[in-house]
């Protein structure tokens, strides 16, 4: 079982209570834990390459939120951790909040902002830091569902978009909802990219390739405790075994999906 982390957060928030948001307590937790455990901070692409793959942990931000340059950066700068960011590049400086299946509930309440996205400008800023800048496609969409004109214009489009705004390369890709199929894999192979990560969901199954890497879910409901656990290394050798497949079958109606 390799030492590598490669952890999956999105939002910033002390107010929002959607799963995906975490407060910047829960967060600073999350960093003195792994600094005690010895593991140092990679950005996502160091880690999938395996340039600095011993005890590295990659924080990576789905989504680009604003709130992650705003609550997410000084805690990690403070605690000598890089990160990655997974742009969405149609929404990037739009000003407008950002919408898809999953978060569009959000949209119209008191929580509208939260879903407002970064700057191209605030981007640059991220990666003057030393963080790591990769992509989330255009638009966000379940890339296995597209055809192939589509899926080559949401990779190869939102890859260079990256490139021209930032002028810096870029080379990793976050598959939206972490949904990806061997098509999609060869076209992220196509597009450019050398490094991609999925979201691991049920059996923990290791990377196929620097295109397949498995992220840990890190969500609102991770206390201390749980994330200890969610990033153990018998937790995740548990989630490698067929139990695991027996474990998930007789927890299914009630199973929260956080622990994905």
């Amino acid at each position: 079982m390799s030492d590598v982390l490669i952890l999956c957060y999105h939002a910033v928030s002390e107010r929002w209570p959607a799963a995906l948001a975490i407060t910047g307590e829960r967060l600073q937790q999350h960093l003195r834990y792994l600094a005690r455990r010895g593991y140092r901070g990679v950005t996502f692409s160091e880690a999938a390459l395996g340039s600095e793959a011993q005890d590295a942990v990659a924080i990576t931000f789905d989504d680009a939120y604003r709130s992650v340059i705003s609550h997410a950066l000084p805690i990690l700068s403070e605690a000598g951790f890089p990160a990655t960011v997974f742009a969405p590049t149609e929404f990037i400086g739009s000003g407008e909040a950002m919408e898809w299946p999953g978060i569009d509930q959000w949209r119209d309440g008191e929580h509208a902002d939260e879903l407002l996205p970064m700057s191209w400008e605030e981007l640059r800023a991220l990666a003057d830091e030393g963080w790591e800048i990769g992509s989330h496609t255009k638009r966000h969409p379940v890339l296995p569902e597209l055809t192939e004109d589509a899926l080559d214009d949401e990779l190869h489009g939102s890859r260079s978009e990256i490139e021209a705004r930032l002028g810096r390369q870029c080379i990793s890709l976050a598959y939206p909802y972490g949904y990806r199929n061997d098509r999609v894999v060869d076209a992220a192979r196509r597009a450019g990219y050398t490094a991609a990560a999925r979201t691991a969901r049920g059996r923990w199954l290791p990377p196929t390739s620097p295109l397949d890497w498995p992220r840990i879910m890190i969500t609102r409901p991770d206390s201390e405790p749980r994330f200890k656990l969610k990033v153990s290394r018998q937790f995740r050798r548990l989630r490698g075994t067929a139990a695991w497949t027996v474990v998930q079958r007789t927890r299914r109606r009630g199973i929260d999906p956080s622990w994905t």
